[in-house]
């Protein structure tokens, strides 16, 4: 008898158990996903603000979570980073997309170069994450070689078209992408419209009918643009 009271109480007492967990299940999932979201909010914040300098750590102080926690969401930066920006990262592909669809090969070149570094401007974390800082990461990687070989594609229509000066050298954009990074840098709070009037005066110079000839290009890797 006492055999079977026993094996009675651990079937109870496991029972008890499984109920709990049950019950409180649905409360942790729910408590993951605001602690998930409120990590990618905080990331997104201040990766775009302040680029990819800012610590897990610091994120997660910010979150007003533990280290701990961030972890378990996130096991490295690379992923926090990836899912932060995966909304530009879609945006980035679609600009794409439209610019080699486009008819116009001239309005097409220019439509990436002011958008491009329109999001540059306002989004310092994500044009380092794409530029340069996260070789190891699958997505970025795939999206940068992508970045590379479609701007390509744009100045050759471009420069097949007669609107693109003959000159121009794809290896010119990266020097596009300094200066204009410059401007984040140097004036956060003006850099939207800073970046604007310096990408027109660009486009001003790029067109064929500029026909003063450039020194040559300087090869600036893409992935030294924003190291510093």
């Amino acid at each position: 008898m006492l055999h079977i009271y026993h094996r009675i109480r651990i079937g109870a007492s496991t029972s008890s158990k499984a109920r709990r967990v049950t019950t409180t299940s649905p409360r942790l999932r729910t408590d993951a996903a605001a602690n998930r979201a409120r990590i990618l909010e905080v990331a997104r914040e201040a990766l775009a603000a302040e680029g990819l300098g800012v610590s897990m750590t610091e994120i997660a102080r910010r979150a007003g979570l533990g280290v701990a926690t961030l972890y378990r969401r996130f096991p490295t930066k690379e992923e926090l980073v990836a899912e932060a920006f995966a909304g530009e990262m879609g945006e980035c592909a679609d600009l794409l997309d439209a610019a080699l669809s486009d008819p116009d090969p001239w309005r097409a070149f220019c439509r990436v170069i002011e958008q491009v570094c329109a999001m540059q401007a306002g989004n310092h974390g994500f044009s380092m994450a794409l530029l340069t800082a996260f070789p190891q990461s699958t997505d970025f990687t795939a999206l940068r070689e992508r970045t590379d070989r479609d701007l390509a594609e744009l100045v050759r229509r471009a420069q097949a078209a007669g609107a693109l000066r003959h000159d121009f050298d794809p290896a010119d954009l990266p020097l596009v992408f300094v200066a204009n990074s410059g401007l984040r840098a140097a004036a956060p709070e003006v850099a939207p419209d800073a970046s604007r009037r310096l990408v027109a005066y660009l486009l001003q110079a790029f067109r064929a009918d500029s026909t003063r000839p450039l020194p040559r290009p300087a090869r600036i890797p893409l992935d030294a643009v924003l190291r510093s």
